[in-house]
């Protein structure tokens, strides 16, 4: 019947469904996404951005320390273990289960290491010390109340050489733009911002709206 049809799709979408994100180097890497769950579920655009960035060389990975903030499919990190960094994949308790179904899944693609992790923003970092090489963020301004506990996390993490790839989707709609200008602003009182031209992002993944900036902490004077 038309009900039980309509329920089988629905249960079937909750299950989960795979995103493939191609590779320049090999096979795609296989997702899986949850419909099931808050944001940090599917695969966001700027995720995809971000990953085919790596891809273009811009900043060299192998064999670098590299940690992922709200992670959720871990897409961004897992693509940086294929070409030779070591990851840590970050996000809140209820995301770890998914992180560790798409490491499994695509495990046998990675050159370097690729772990999950708990990270909640604003709270101890110790054991993420010492600073990585790089942080790779892709969509994580969105809410108003995470910023402080963003920027915290973001200050205790970084050492004067680690590189922050920001990646966000400019939204018009309701608070973004507010939240989005305050957060950089706020981000300035630390750290210096470079926005990465259109032109260097992937020829194929790139989008007006999409953006991506390079931070970095502020040199202590003197």
């Amino acid at each position: 019947s038309k009900g039980s049809l309509e329920y089988a799709v629905v249960a079937a979408a909750m299950a989960g469904f795979v995103r493939e994100l191609e590779r320049r180097g090999g096979p795609a890497l296989r997702l899986e996404q949850r419909v099931a769950g808050g944001v940090g579920c599917v695969v966001w655009d700027a995720a995809l951005v971000l990953a085919k960035f790596l891809e273009t060389g811009a900043c060299p990975l192998a064999r670098r320390h590299v940690l992922e903030l709200g992670a959720g499919t871990g897409a961004v990190g897992i693509m940086a273990a294929t070409l030779g960094a070591n990851v840590t994949v970050t996000d809140l308790e209820e995301l770890q289960e998914l992180l560790m179904v798409n490491i499994e899944n695509n495990k046998h693609l990675v050159t370097g290491s690729v772990r999950a992790k708990v990270l909640k923003w604003g709270e101890d970092v110790t054991e993420f010390q010492p600073p990585p090489d790089y942080i790779l963020m892709a969509d994580c301004i969105y809410y108003e109340e995470s910023l402080e506990p963003l920027l915290k996390t973001l200050k205790d993490l970084t050492g004067p050489d680690t590189c922050v790839l920001c990646c966000y989707e400019q939204r018009t709609m309701g608070k973004n733009p507010e939240i989005e200008r305050k957060y950089f602003e706020l981000l300035q009182t630390n750290f210096e911002l470079e926005k990465i031209p259109l032109d260097k992002h992937d020829e194929e993944y790139r989008s007006e709206d999409i953006h991506i900036v390079n931070i970095h902490r502020k040199q202590a004077v003197g």
